[in-house]
């Protein structure tokens, strides 16, 4: 962060001249001790930095100095953005220009900032898929970056999850969101502003028609609406559950954090060897079903009467797959632990 400041307390010397350390470190959200400290490490770096006194006075650069950001393109400009995240950038198709407007950077920059940015660099990696899964292939996805910047209405096929599953739409690109390494278009279109994930668009096209994006359009405003709103039609029941203390444990690794929260705000004990009794919010029986079943004998459904039913059902399938089905299936048989089964 501080040999990103630094350049940025370099860029801004040169573009606005004269400048006070106090106007610095408002600018950039720091004390005026850390813009003391920063103009004292930019002249220690050779860089030309002089104080004029008294009134009116404040930090400049020597007449005639600049810095050496020349050459760079306007895809390399537009790539800068990306430059700590090589995945993504290659992703979007921006790859060589990403690596071309990093170097030249790095090569604008004084010895001392450059072994810095270097270093910082290194210690610094964003993988940003989730464990246990691959990230999503989005073949078209250069070409919805290209519609976005420069604005043109593209004629999308996307497959949806309800019927007709396949949808032709032309749809005008405000934006795109990496989601757990997964990624998102924003566009409008006559049906009004929506969310597509890219994975799912199966055939793109750019078209002649431009477009201009409402000046009041915020894209990370938009995605946290989108995400309240998506969380709010996410969750349409609640289940009450009993936990082991291991299953309490496991819960973060194995369910939403929603529903952690939920076993944190309304967990009650029941008996005296640990188990706690929740209230969980759910998106339907058959997804509570699976992803409860991940926690094994370390929870039991107490309500409602539906899930406890799907829960059972599923358990006897799986015994009959494994060939313990009898009319009572042993402890012995099932390998389970009757200690931490739940008290009553």
């Amino acid at each position: 962060m501080s040999a990103s400041r630094l350049l940025s307390v370099l860029l801004m010397l040169q573009s606005r001249g004269r400048l006070s350390a106090q106007t610095i470190a408002e600018e950039l959200g720091v004390s005026v001790r850390t813009a003391y400290r920063d103009l004292t490490r930019l002249q220690a770096a050779g860089v030309p930095v002089y104080a004029e006194p008294g009134r009116g006075g404040g930090y400049q650069l020597l007449d005639g100095y600049r810095t050496r950001l020349t050459g760079m393109s306007e895809g390399e400009a537009r790539a800068l953005c990306f430059a700590g995240l090589p995945g993504p950038a290659a992703e979007l198709g921006l790859a060589d220009e990403v690596t071309a407007a990093r170097l030249k950077l790095l090569a604008a920059l004084p010895n001392g900032l450059r072994e810095e940015a270097a270093e910082t660099a290194a210690v610094f990696h964003l993988d940003a898929p989730g464990w246990y899964r691959e990230p999503e292939r989005a073949p078209h996805l250069p070409l919805l970056v290209e519609a976005v910047l420069t604005r043109r209405a593209v004629d999308v096929r996307y497959r949806r999850w309800r019927a007709p599953q396949e949808v032709n739409r032309r749809v005008r690109p405000y934006g795109l969101v990496l989601k757990s390494g997964t990624w998102y278009l924003v566009a409008a279109s006559e049906k009004g502003v929506a969310t597509y994930r890219a994975a799912t668009v199966l055939d793109a096209a750019l078209s002649d028609e431009l477009f201009d994006r409402p000046g009041d359009f915020d894209l990370g405003a938009y995605w946290a609406s989108y995400l309240d709103d998506f969380r709010s039609r996410r969750y349409t029941g609640t289940a009450t559950v009993r936990l082991s203390p291991r299953g309490r444990e496991r819960l973060p690794d194995n369910v939403a954090p929603e529903v952690v929260r939920a076993v944190d705000a309304t967990a009650t004990a029941v008996g005296d060897d640990g188990w706690c009794e929740a209230v969980i919010p759910t998106e339907s029986t058959q997804h509570a079903c699976g992803e409860l079943l991940r926690l094994g004998v370390d929870v039991e459904v107490v309500a409602p009467a539906e899930l406890r039913r799907a829960m059972a059902d599923t358990v006897r399938v799986l015994a009959r797959a494994y060939g313990l089905m009898s009319r009572e299936v042993s402890s012995s048989d099932r390998g389970i632990d009757q200690s931490t089964a739940p008290g009553r």
